[in-house]
């Protein structure tokens, strides 16, 4: 079996999403349409901080929820299946709800 948990409030730290933008154009693009969307720069503050505004419900709820995202757009554009494809559970503590 394979259960796919996704994170609440709390789990937002600087630097996340860095290496996985990095590594994969599909991750990139996901923080740009995130970016865009929300008519700031979060995944600047996700990458450089400084905390205390990634820890601002405003950015850091976003930012945990675009990091979820980026992570399921790689695995489907790059590993080549989808969160229904392979998850027999999903799950998620507060805003890691609305991912799973």
């Amino acid at each position: 079996m394979r259960a796919f948990v996704f994170p609440g409030q709390g789990s937002q730290k600087v630097g996340m999403g860095l290496e996985l933008a990095e590594a994969s154009a599909a991750a990139r693009e996901v923080f740009e349409e995130v970016d865009e969307a929300l008519g700031q720069k979060l995944f600047q503050i996700m990458k450089e901080g400084p905390e205390d505004a990634l820890t601002l419900t405003e950015n850091a709820q976003p930012a945990i929820m675009a990091n979820a995202i980026a992570v399921l757009r790689v695995l489907e554009r790059e590993g080549g299946f989808t969160l229904a494809q392979k998850a027999d559970f999903v799950a998620g503590h507060s805003l890691g709800e609305y991912t799973a």
